[in-house]
């Protein structure tokens, strides 16, 4: 039996955040029901599409939503919405993620649903959060992540703003908001008192952001754009092999010895420059160009051979499709295979936590706009 096996999960959510957020919930157990506008969810309109000509069906909404239900509910007819009221109340938990003050608006806020309740997690995500004074702006990812301070250390020193690549804001929401729900719920479900769930994207960002803030409150100064590079390590960042690119991690000074002498240099070793960490964080744009330099002359797979021979940490940097056709991704069971509607079986990656005795949730892929209909009667409600 899964660990969130019986518990029911209303989902008022769309696009990532909070899908996410569901979607982990879903793969431990629990019966997640997505109510959707009409419409649908806006991440059913991204491409790119499964489509045989008479259907199409998105693989990113599918990214999210597997595991899950779906039921069609238009909030501002007055049935539709009785009927997703009467969901919440046999609910355990809601995620939602509109902005705040709109599900208050339609009688879905928490102050309104927790009312007679036996006992409800109630938890909302969104850019800001409840308290903020920018409540009631709109947020997207890359807004985030730049208001952040997350772009102030992502890309070239000499570079401008960059996006990292996956849309960490979203998805670290996501997963604080799946964890604090879940650690609630044997609380709530023993007290009968209702608990809200406040979760803002930006202060997730600033919550995986220790190191850095860190470095700001005990230096006074602020951290910089490094590249590659690490603020107190070096070497510690990617170099381009005569074919390749890859990455090392030496993060000692047993480390440091062993890059040395597998480039030929073990003189460095002794270098004034080189000698401690912080010395060769301090000298570390010279270190790069000499380490460069003899990194160049050989294709990746050698340098990857003699550094893992000697116990350096380091890897190539892979593209998505390098990763996923990887041996330790086949190894560990983490990519599986779920039924899509219109692709029918499609690879997922799956829940990557593993607990022992259980294998990943894959009951079903994401559903089809309102396919679960059939929820309100097995839930109770009228």
């Amino acid at each position: 039996m899964r660990p969130l096996h019986g518990v029911r999960v209303v989902e008022l959510a769309h696009v990532a955040a909070g899908p996410f957020a569901g979607m982990l919930l879903a793969d431990l157990g629990a019966d997640v029901v997505k109510v959707e506008p009409p419409a649908g969810d806006q991440m059913r309109a991204w491409p790119p599409f499964a489509d045989d000509g008479e259907e199409r069906f998105s693989h990113n909404f599918a990214s999210v939503n597997r595991n899950k239900r779906s039921v069609v509910a238009d909030l501002k007819d007055a049935d539709d919405l009785a009927r997703v009221h009467g969901l919440v109340a046999a609910a355990d938990i809601v995620v939602e993620n509109y902005r705040p003050g709109v599900l208050d608006r339609l009688g879905l806020g928490y102050e309104s649903v927790r009312e007679g309740h036996r006992g409800l997690v109630y938890c909302s995500i969104s850019g800001y959060g409840l308290t903020s004074p920018y409540a009631d702006h709109g947020a997207y990812d890359v807004v985030i992540q730049a208001m952040s301070g997350l772009m102030s250390v992502t890309g070239e020193p000499d570079g401008g703003p960059v996006k990292a690549g996956v849309p960490v804001g979203d998805f670290a929401a996501g997963l604080y908001a799946a964890y604090t729900v879940a650690a609630l719920l044997p609380q709530v479900r023993g007290s009968g008192t209702s608990v809200r769930v406040d979760c803002p994207m930006l202060d997730c960002l600033l919550g995986i952001s220790a190191l850095q803030t860190s470095e700001y409150w005990g230096s006074g100064c602020e951290p910089q754009r490094l590249g590659t590079a690490h603020p107190r390590n070096a070497p510690y960042q990617g170099f381009s092999a005569a074919d390749a690119d890859f990455t090392v991690a030496a993060g000692n000074d047993r480390l440091w010895a062993a890059v040395a002498e597998v480039v030929g240099r073990p003189e460095l070793v002794a270098d004034p420059r080189f000698v401690a960490q912080l010395d060769r964080v301090a000298h570390q744009h010279e270190l790069q160009a000499l380490l460069q330099e003899r990194f160049g002359r050989e294709k990746r797979d050698h340098w990857l051979t003699e550094l893992r021979a000697r116990g350096v940490p380091c890897g190539p940097v892979n593209t998505f499709g390098e990763i996923l056709d990887d041996a330790h991704v086949e190894a560990t069971g983490l990519v599986g295979t779920v039924d899509v509607p219109v692709a029918g079986p499609t690879p997922t990656v799956v829940f990557p936590a593993r607990i022992e005795g259980q294998d990943a949730r894959l009951d079903r892929g994401a559903p089809r706009l309102g396919a679960d209909a059939d929820v309100y009667a097995e839930w109770g409600v009228a």
